[in-house]
């Protein structure tokens, strides 16, 4: 049976242009975040957050404008499942709930519906601001062990890199372009995570395996070969996965908009990053054939199987 042709590209001759590209993202990211920083929901800043139903369809510009008359500061408003009910949310009152309801009728007129009404304090906030950052340094934590143990030190350091390479250029992209970030983009992110150390351990197990099995010694042209081999089942995952995001960005609605469109970028840039920061900071570790050997112990372990 014919093998299937695998392409040639030279993914690592092409290494020292793809690091200037990634470092050139990092410190536009880098240089954002610390400039304008994240535009933090209500989830984190705390807020009100109102459901509101019409009994016919709204314009949201007339809903804004409406409520910054009335000296409402950081209104947000979109559609929420239909043209006829919208998601309002507002920084915190010094008013209650109660009082805030009547309020938003009065502005907005007698045929609306206010079917919820959720607040969170400041205080919540704040512990959901610090939790999610623990959740995410927690997750790379158990990557480096996870990757340390099923490979090796170097695959380990070459998978957190490409990780924090997503984070930061995720984060990056949401701070450039002021993207409200509340917890569902935080959950799309820890997604994101986890998508691109698949990517990355597909590719890691078929340099390990390249490594093992051929009699070649150059790390360039096993780690080149390995990504080629691969590169047919990373395309296909990430056209299927793109295809799923790209019909819940256009068509999910604002809800998910955010959450759709973190996917989006991190789904592209994981990608990338396993292709090629992933694969280049082994080799720029040193990675050889006899670092990936089994030690005496666990050669003797496998003889005595039976």
């Amino acid at each position: 049976m014919k093998a299937l042709n695998v392409p040639k590209i030279d993914f690592v001759g092409k290494r020292i242009y793809a690091i200037i590209f990634s470092l050139l993202l990092i410190v536009v990211s880098i240089f954002s975040l610390s400039i304008n920083g994240l535009k933090f929901g209500i989830d984190f800043t705390g807020g009100t957050l109102l459901e509101v139903g019409y009994q016919r369809d709204v314009d949201l510009a007339d809903v804004r404008a409406t409520l910054s008359e009335a000296k409402f500061k950081g209104v947000n408003v979109q559609y929420f499942g239909s043209t006829k009910e919208i998601l309002i949310r507002l920084e915190p009152q010094s008013i209650s709930s109660a009082k805030l309801s009547s309020k938003i009728i009065y502005l907005l007129g007698d045929d609306v519906d206010i079917r919820r009404v959720e607040f969170v304090g400041p205080k919540v906030g704040e512990e959901l601001t610090n939790d999610g950052g623990l959740a995410m340094l927690y997750a790379l934590i158990g990557i480096l062990i996870y990757v340390a143990f099923r490979f090796e030190y170097r695959f380990a350091l070459g998978s957190i890199a490409a990780l924090i390479h997503d984070v930061i250029i995720t984060l990056g992209i949401f701070s450039l372009l002021q993207i409200e970030f509340d917890l569902t983009v935080l959950a799309a992110i820890l997604a994101v995570i986890g998508y691109s150390l698949n990517d990355t351990i597909v590719v890691f197990d078929r340099i390990r395996e390249n490594f093992l099995s051929t009699r070649h010694t150059d790390p360039v042209k096993i780690i080149n070969g390995a990504l080629n081999q691969t590169l047919s089942r990373t395309l296909m995952t990430s056209i299927t996965t793109l295809l799923v995001l790209l019909a819940l960005f256009f068509l999910g609605g604002e809800v998910i908009h955010s959450f759709a469109l973190a996917l989006l970028i991190g789904v592209v840039v994981g990608t990338y990053s396993s292709i090629y920061v992933a694969s280049s900071m082994i080799l720029a570790l040193g990675i050889s054939k006899q670092d990936l050997l089994p030690s005496e112990k666990e050669e003797q372990a496998i003889d005595n199987r039976p």
